[in-house]
Order: C-alpha cells, then structure tokens, then sequence
C-alpha cells in the first residue's frame, strides 16, 4: 500500500454516503434475530466494527481521513452536540434511588481508572522505558483518550484525542488496546453475574436492596417516551446546537484570553479552543439536567446524541491505520496492569462498605463500557436492572472529559518521569 497515493474517492459526499451505509448495516445485522448474527455480535461488538470498517477502508487506500474534512466537522459540532445531550439527560434523583453503594462503587471504578493509567505506566515504563514512546510520539497522549474511553466513553475518548493531541496512528493503537481489554473484563464479569451469591457471600453484602430496587424499576418502566415528532425533534436539535453555538463563541473568547494573559496555562490545556468547547457543553448540559429542559430526554435526547456520537466514531475510522496497531505491543501490558488496577480499587471499596456484587460489576462497566455495555451487564443479574447500567453509565459521560482530563495530566507527569 502505498500511503501518499490518491485515496480511490475523495469525495466528502461520497464518503459520507459510505460511512452512513456501514453505520446503518451494522446496527441492522447487530439486531437481527438470525442465529449467525446473534453469535456473531456476542464476540465482535458492533462498536468495535463502526471504528474498524471504516479504518480498513482507510487502510486500503479506498477513503483518506487525512484528505477529508469529516472528522473535523464532526468532532467540532456533532460532539460537542452529544455531550449535552448525553448528559442533560442525567436523572439524578433516580440516580438517589439507587443508593449510595452504587455511586460510591462507579466513583470507585472513576478512581481506579484515574490512578491506574499513570501507575501501569510507570510500572512498564520502568522496566520497558521505550514503551513511552511510539514512532517519535509521547506515547501518554494516546493513553489519555483510553481515559476518557474507560471513563465516559466514545464522546470523552475523542474529546482527549483532540484535547492532548494524539495522532491518529497512535489512536488506532490506543482502540486495539481498549476494546481488547475491556472486553476481555466484559466477560468476567458476564461470568461472576452468574456466580453473584457466593461472590456476595465473599463481600459479606447484602443483597436484599438489589431484589427491591429491581421491584422498583420494573413498576416504573413504560409509558415515559413521547414519540420522536418532527416539533419534539427541533426542539432535541435546538439545545443540542443552540449549546454548541455558545460553546463556540465562548471559547474563541476564552482561549485567546489564556494564551495572551496566562501563557504559562498551556500545558493545563487552557490556551486549547477545543479543551474550552468541551468543558463548556458538558457543564451546560449536567446543569440543565436539573432544570425542566431535561424532559427533552423523553423526545429521545440521548439517542439523538448518541447516533451523534456513531457518526463520529465512523469518522475516526477513517484516519486510522490498521497496521499501526502492532507498533507497540507493550501497550496491551500497560492496559492489563491499568484494568487491574481498577479492579483492585473497586474490590478493596466493595469489602469495605460491603457492596453487593451487582454494584462491583455494573459500577465497572458503566466507567470501562459506558452506555453500550453497562446495560448489558446488568441485565446479565435481571433484565429489569437494565436501566441501572445506563443511569450510571449516563453519569460516565459526565465526569468522564474531567476524571480523564486528570488523568491526562497525571501520565504526562509519568512520562516524566520514566524519560
């Protein structure tokens, strides 16, 4: 292959028009009731394919990112756009009803992923200090955006792709890393839903409040979402862009005033239009979650955030270079050692407030899998406690771009360190 060739289509409207075909087939066979599907989709998440079907199509030369304007314009509206919406729609006094274990094992599952990047990094960069760098580049940057991925999700993984400034190569390494792991701890976790009571047992927790709390949401569910109408969805669009807007116009003034004022502020990201664009609309759209705009959430907000958030997933495929995935296979150890880390917080937490296995579990994945997978996990103990995996996992992408923003920080003070 040769990289500096003219892409096969350069078109935008075109490429477009591929991305939105794949996008759209996937989530067609992902919920296909065929047995072929089915099994299919058990192994190979259907996100893991909306990055890497459009990278293969990058790969081999058929679409250039680096040509095209998509990702830029969907990484400065369409994301932006999905933070508010994924987040206004939080519903914290559910989140209340759920006790304060369960917030206090996600908070547990945040702090694990906080500390343990910088600490697998440390570890392996000890004893492996080329792992620091890969192909020239300050190999933190890249782990930066697994931060915001095992924190928030899709939406905070870019929103550090572009804050710290990875380049897509290494993005690609930093996908191969998080998926694999992730997925790999998924199924643990799949695993010990079915082993809960012993597990508990171990805690010493009681589950009683788990069987309650399910009584509770299975009386609440249905009857909530109004129809997607054209009226509820303009109203859906105007916050999500009406925010962007301000979003924009605040951090065009923000930014510059930094960088001519504070220069010092630079390496804190302050200077960074895209850091400012970031922070603002996720702050807006958690305080407008205790206001009466959140009754937008019932229009579909969030999936209209979230087909957002596909689209941009899509388009950060096709920067991406699948053969960069094997420039650093001490990446995969850094991440194992960051998981564990994780998982060891969580454990010590759970043993000592005596949390219920269901708390460890969804609490984990709602950080490591957000919105996608957390339901699925909580399902694994009673399909009425779907809804606790996404409440939780809704909260990810709210202190997501902060707990990964400090943990950007706390790596590069790592690398450092190690070089």
């Amino acid at each position: 292959m040769n990289e500096n060739a003219t892409a096969l289509i350069t078109n935008d409207a075109v490429v477009l028009g591929i991305l939105m075909t794949i996008l759209g087939l996937i989530f067609i066979t992902s919920s296909s009731e065929k047995a072929f599907f089915k099994k299919f989709y058990s192994i190979v998440p259907s996100v893991l394919l909306c990055y890497f079907i459009p990278a293969l199509f990058n790969t081999f030369n058929i679409i250039s990112g680096e040509t095209s304007s998509l990702y830029t314009i969907a990484s400065r509206y369409l994301l932006p756009a999905s933070l508010v919406l994924l987040t206004l729609s939080i519903n914290f006094v559910a989140l209340k009803k759920l006790g304060s274990k369960a917030i206090i094992m996600f908070l547990a599952g945040t702090l694990g992923i906080i500390i343990g990047g910088p600490i697998a990094l440390y570890i392996v960069g000890s004893f492996f200090p080329e792992v620091a760098l890969s192909n020239g580049e300050e190999v933190w940057k890249g782990l930066s955006t697994i931060a915001g991925s095992w924190i928030g999700g899709g939406a905070n993984q870019t929103a550090m792709l572009e804050v710290f400034g990875a380049s897509k190569s290494m993005f690609a390494q930093m996908i191969a890393v998080d998926v694999l792991v992730a997925n790999l701890w998924m199924g643990f976790l799949l695993y010990g839903a079915q082993k809960s009571d012993k597990i508990d047992k171990w805690l010493k927790a009681d589950s009683a409040p788990i069987a309650e709390l399910e009584k509770k949401l299975e009386e609440e569910q249905a009857g909530k979402r109004q129809p997607l109408t054209t009226n509820n969805l303009m109203v859906v669009l105007m916050v999500a862009f009406g925010l962007t807007g301000l979003g924009h116009f605040l951090a065009d003034i923000l930014a510059p005033f930094f960088k001519e004022n504070y220069p010092e502020l630079e390496k804190y990201s302050f200077t960074n239009e895209f850091f400012w664009l970031v922070i603002i609309t996720t702050t807006a759209g958690v305080l407008l979650s205790f206001t009466k705009v959140r009754k937008i959430e019932s229009y579909g907000a969030s999936k209209v955030g979230t087909v957002f958030l596909y689209i941009l997933v899509a388009t950060i495929g096709t920067h991406m270079n699948l053969g960069a995935i094997f420039d650093n296979p001490l990446l995969f150890l850094v991440g194992i050692i960051w998981i564990t880390t994780h998982i060891i917080v969580m454990i010590i937490v759970a043993k000592i407030i005596k949390a219920p296995f269901f708390y460890v579990a969804v609490g984990s994945q709602a950080n490591i899998g957000g919105a996608a997978s957390a339901p699925i996990v909580a399902a694994a103990f009673s399909p009425f406690l779907a809804p606790v995996g996404v409440l939780l996992a809704v909260l990810g992408y709210a202190v997501g771009t902060y707990g990964a923003y400090v943990c950007g920080l706390l790596l590069h003070q790592i690398f450092i360190i190690i070089t």
